[in-house]
């Protein structure tokens, strides 16, 4: 449904590649030929209606991979290429409805479930970028308004400190690598009206980079622009610039 505004984007910021999530569509139907004419190259894994997540790159991606042992594969919320002898995973993390659910549970674990991904490929891959859709807000900076989110999904302190753990095998979260005006900070409004317009957001799309690329971040910034556009997503994208990592 968000084809025309991926294709905008992609025609104003010539990213070097797009990670997106919740495309809910099954492979037969994702759009290559579209991707394909705007000059990207697509490596997608999806289903119905659900979940569904996807890398588009200029330069051909090597080492796909969309099935992970240890992790329910079932729901298409992970994948990953390599570009130039970077690792790029994008994720689509569970939302988990409410602290105490079965949902909530699944999350956490399956964030567990990727911990364990995460810590092997970082073994291989020294320039290792980890991002997407998390579902978590990270710190109390990272939301319009800390108390009302107090223990409520998103926020709730075991969820961060699953993300915390994801950020301990080595990896930055390269948004704090920057200072922010204060209508910079978020990345999701929800479409209740005047939630935008008023900013009372939070900030739950992350880039992760492993130390070495870390280093090599020259910008991490939200761009709101889109979220004001015709039909737009609740979420805005998340942007990262590297300086070549060294071979």
């Amino acid at each position: 449904m968000r084809l025309p505004q991926v294709l905008r984007w992609l025609e104003r910021h010539k990213p070097s590649a797009l990670a997106l999530q919740e495309t809910k569509l099954q492979d037969q139907e994702f759009p290559s030929m579209e991707i394909q004419a705007a000059g990207y190259h697509a490596v997608f894994s999806g289903q119905k209606a659900y979940n569904g997540v996807a890398w588009l790159s200029r330069q051909e991606p090597e080492e796909p991979l969309t099935q992970v042992s240890g992790i329910d594969n079932s729901q298409k919320r992970l994948i990953a290429v390599t570009i130039d002898g970077v690792r790029l995973i994008n994720l689509y993390v569970i939302n988990g409805k409410e602290p105490g659910t079965e949902n909530y549970r699944m999350k956490l674990e399956w964030l567990r479930a990727v911990g364990d991904f995460i810590a092997e490929e970082l073994k291989r891959y020294p320039y290792l970028l980890l991002s997407g859709d998390f579902n978590i807000a990270p710190g109390d900076d990272d939301v319009h308004n800390p108390e009302k989110w107090r223990d409520c999904i998103l926020c709730s302190e075991p969820e961060r400190e699953a993300l915390n753990r994801l950020l301990k095998l080595g990896l930055i979260d390269t948004f704090r690598l920057f200072d922010h005006p204060d209508d910079g900070r978020f990345s999701w409004w929800h479409y209740t009206k005047g939630s935008f317009e008023r900013n009372s957001g939070l900030r739950i799309d992350l880039i992760l980079a492993s130390r070495a690329l870390a280093e090599q971040c020259v910008a991490s910034v939200i761009d709101r622009q889109p979220r004001g556009w015709d039909r737009p997503s609740d979420h805005a994208p998340a942007l990262a610039t590297f300086k070549t990592p060294p071979p």
